[in-house]
């Protein structure tokens, strides 16, 4: 399977949904202007992931472009080996496809689908990945799995390059290095709030590390988080990286030395319909 050079640390922009595409093309741009290697999005209920996807390598010249990740509900396998061959084949080493099961929300009451045993689910979308007959004779492109708990991270060492976190505290890195053993790549996303004032930054934070904790809450206590529901400023500290870019870049090594291959930052702000490239000049400066 191919590899891809994401470098150290990349820049998960979620936000770049809210934004007209020429706003969506400076940023891209922006964000490889910095130095920043790699440039990661989800799917949620905006743009169609692939869409995106070509419009970010359109819009740049060597920054590896990933999903975080392209849901498995959103289309069958062979339309998605056909995307990803056809935006390997345009753009070579700069695609990765990274695919996840989606929260049962969006895939039953916006999507319409049955939610279906997670891993299960996606053992059998891989499996029909391998098998799809079309698209372009490219060799086998790389992907990587949205996985969170121990059998969607053993799936992901199995059967995909890697795994992608997207989240959870350096304890969570250091046991999904474990479970993936040490030759499969573990990228992980880590929120961030830049502000000089950490209660600014905290209260910030505490809206979005709320938001993670439904599907997390079993696996954070078995990280030793035992009070996870209530949100603590301890928890809130695990999932948010608060403070200065110093403070951010000790969070990436600690990552690093937990065992991630890759680090990209979401950077959470105030002001969610605009890009925050003030914040990507600030960690810029101080991580790259």
């Amino acid at each position: 399977m191919n590899t891809l050079d994401l470098g150290r640390v990349g820049i998960w922009a979620g936000e770049l949904d809210r934004c007209p595409a020429p706003v969506l093309r400076e940023a891209a741009a922006a964000v490889e202007d910095l130095g920043f290697p790699a440039l990661w999005f989800p799917e949620t209920t905006g743009r169609e992931a692939m869409a995106q996807a070509a419009l970010l390598l359109a819009s740049t010249r060597r920054t590896v472009v990933a999903t975080g990740a392209a849901g498995i509900y959103a289309r069958d396998a062979i339309t998605t080996v056909a995307a990803q061959r056809t935006l390997a084949e345009a753009f070579p080493g700069r695609f990765l496809l990274g695919l996840g099961v989606g929260h049962p929300t969006l895939v039953t009451d916006v999507r319409g689908h049955r939610f279906g045993p997670p891993v299960a689910t996606m053992r059998a979308y891989l499996d029909a990945m391998d098998a799809a007959p079309f698209g372009p004779p490219v060799p086998a492109p790389p992907r990587v799995l949205a996985a969170l708990g121990p059998k969607m991270l053993q799936l992901a060492a199995g059967r995909a390059q890697g795994a992608h976190p997207l989240g959870m505290p350096v304890e969570h890195t250091r046991r999904a290095r474990s479970l993936l053993g040490p030759r499969a790549l573990l990228a992980v996303t880590q929120l961030v709030v830049l502000d000089a004032s950490r209660a600014r930054a905290a209260d910030l934070a505490r809206a979005p590390a709320a938001a993670a904790l439904p599907n997390r809450l079993a696996l954070l206590r078995d990280l030793g988080f035992h009070d996870a529901e209530s949100l603590d400023g301890r928890l809130v500290d695990a999932l948010v990286a608060t403070g200065g870019p110093e403070d951010v870049a000790r969070r990436v090594e600690e990552h690093l030395d937990a065992g991630a291959d890759h680090v990209s930052l979401h950077v959470l702000t105030t002001t969610p319909d605009e890009p925050p490239s003030r914040q990507w000049r600030e960690l810029a400066a101080r991580l790259l």
